[in-house]
């Protein structure tokens, strides 16, 4: 079993920046990849981020790219996600995923 436990939600205004985080427990955080998805009521959970376990570059669903950022410190056995320049249409609850494990999601909600 892994336990990850999400924070850093709330409310921010367009163009505003917040950062997730994901603690993970109960397995070794490093040997796993970490992502980050979300999801609005009523559509299909959307990719994000992630951030492979070693060696390759971390990479991001089209619709963030240039403005999220992905990172972990395995030492901490926690992942970030880094939001920038938030939009309206990325309000969303986000989840943190390693492996067929899920967060219990933290929501982001974007206003004017």
């Amino acid at each position: 079993q892994m336990q990850l436990v999400e924070s850093g939600g709330g409310l921010v205004q367009v163009g505003g920046s917040l950062r997730l985080s994901c603690v993970a427990s109960g397995r070794t955080f490093e040997n796993y990849t970490l992502a980050w998805f979300r999801q609005v009521p009523g559509k299909e959970r959307e990719f994000v981020a992630a951030f492979p376990r070693s060696g390759n570059r971390p990479w991001y669903g089209h619709s963030v790219k240039g403005r999220f950022t992905i990172s972990r410190d395995n030492a901490k056995n926690t992942g970030y996600l880094q939001m920038n320049s938030l939009k309206f249409e990325d309000t969303a609850v986000y989840y943190c995923n390693v492996d067929r494990f899920w967060g219990q999601g933290t929501q982001v909600t974007v206003s004017s």
